[in-house]
């Protein structure tokens, strides 16, 4: 049988290796078969922790169904950092560091995960020492995107911001796949607190996108319309009537905006 098409029992399972957008797709086939006859299947229930900030690493993740919740919680409550959906792969950290999770990973909706353990996982990158680059470079994405993420907090605009982040999670730090991902499943609560704004700054941004043709929204769900004018879109705020410290990335008044935007899926 061929490793990539195993038998899970489940036809959700193997879409974190067979979807043709996955970091998976990007591997060398020799590679891609070494690790699909280690994957293990995981399942998480809405609200179910993955991990939390502190546990040792426990090897690598491929997320086939569901959402993942990616944040830290602290005597003020939950920072939320990331909503991340399929086919995301995370974990890759602790492959070079081994040292333990820096983030809380819970499941916001039911989740199917596909799980390496670090010691396999290691097993077969000491075989195929090629993974290594891969890896690098899937790291080397989200990096970038973490560094766009803070600048864009201290110079854009709310309106750039969110239209520049709904782009930066339809990728998803995909290498070399330039497929965006149409729909998002996020509240704008979320939203808001993903980029330090206010709720109602988030709604009016979002009403004016989508006036403008760039998405549609649905009840939990942001539908990009037009990805390519969305990540070009740098009008300012003054059609949105935010105040002057919102456009420059300053808190402006509950405490959900005190939340900052953190380096992301390093877990």
């Amino acid at each position: 049988m061929n490793a990539l098409h195993r038998d899970f029992g489940d036809p959700r399972v193997a879409r974190a290796m067979l979807a043709p957008e996955s970091w998976f797709q990007t591997l060398p086939r020799a590679l891609q078969i070494e690790l699909a006859w280690r994957v293990q299947p995981r399942y998480l229930r809405a609200g179910e922790r993955l991990c939390a900030r502190g546990d040792p690493s426990d090897g690598f993740y491929g997320l086939s169904d569901g959402i993942l919740r990616i944040g830290s919680t602290g005597d003020g409550g939950e920072a939320l950092l990331a909503m991340v959906q399929p086919p995301h792969w995370f974990g890759e950290l602790g492959l070079f560091d081994g040292a333990p999770r820096t983030h809380d990973v819970h499941a916001e909706t039911d989740v199917v995960l596909l799980h390496l353990p670090q010691n396999a996982m290691l097993a077969v990158l000491e075989r195929e020492p090629e993974g290594w680059r891969h890896l690098g470079r899937m790291l080397a994405g989200k990096m970038r995107s973490v560094f766009v993420s803070f600048e864009q907090m201290q110079m854009l605009p709310p309106r750039a911001r969110v239209a520049r982040r709904l782009v930066m999670m339809a990728a998803d730090h995909q290498v070399d796949r330039p497929t965006l991902r149409r729909e998002l499943v996020l509240s704008q609560e979320q939203l808001a607190r993903m980029l330090s704004l206010s709720r109602q700054t988030v709604n009016e941004v979002l009403a004016g996108l989508e006036a403008d043709g760039l998405i549609r929204r649905r009840r939990r769900v942001i539908e990009l319309l037009d990805p390519g004018r969305l990540q070009k879109d740098d009008a300012g705020s003054s059609s949105s009537g935010v105040t002057t410290a919102e456009a420059v990335g300053r808190p402006v008044d509950k405490p959900v905006d005190k939340l900052v935007d953190k380096p992301v899926d390093k877990v």
